[in-house]
């Protein structure tokens, strides 16, 4: 990674803290080893991947400000979970404050968290890395890896899946963007991985 690419650590280290700084590292690794495997530009990859949670420890005021201010669609299902704020706020951030005004990077950076329907490489890249991040420790985390690491839409099937049956599990609400990647990426899954073994 070169020295130009690796000052956006340090402006992020300084939003954040250690243990958001360390999945913000393992995010932008991740990203750019998916993009490497499926010919996606590495360096996009690593931006987004870094920044995307640059605004997860912000003021919740300002994050809404910033969310609604992105210029992005904001779902009131999102409007009404303050977790959800910081993907659109982070990307009016990338773009006002860094000046980063690459739409692929941005629209990664926006949808991390909630998905959508036909998501370009690069978004499913930063989605999936997210997910996936070295740190996670969630069950079977080991086998979501081995999937994206294959192929990238069922890979979105599988975590749009496991997001959705955790959310609604704990009785939330899902954005419909997330719902429209669901049944977007449906036709994509692979019958005959772990999630559908009896």
């Amino acid at each position: 990674m070169n020295k130009e690419l690796k000052k956006y650590e340090n402006i992020i280290k300084e939003l954040m803290g250690s243990k958001r700084f360390k999945h913000s590292v393992n995010v932008a690794e991740m990203s750019v080893s998916l993009a490497k495997k499926f010919g996606v530009d590495q360096d996009k990859a690593y931006i987004a991947g870094i920044l995307h949670d640059c605004q997860k420890e912000a003021d919740k005021d300002i994050m809404l400000k910033e969310a609604k201010e992105s210029g992005y669609y904001i779902d009131p299902v999102e409007l009404e979970c303050f977790k959800l704020w910081h993907g659109p706020a982070a990307a009016y951030y990338v773009k006002e404050k860094l000046k980063i005004e690459d739409k692929d990077i941005l629209n990664a950076i926006r949808f991390h968290t909630v998905g959508r329907a036909d998501m370009s490489a690069l978004e499913k890249i930063v989605f999936l890395a997210d997910m996936v991040s070295a740190e996670r420790s969630y069950p079977d985390v080991e086998k979501y890896r081995e999937a994206v690491m294959k192929d990238l839409n069922n890979g979105m099937f599988l975590t749009l899946r496991w997001s959705i049956l955790k959310t609604a599990g704990l009785g939330n609400t899902i954005p419909l963007c997330t719902l429209e990647g669901y049944n977007f990426y449906a036709p994509y899954k692979n019958e005959d991985d772990f999630v559908f073994q009896k």
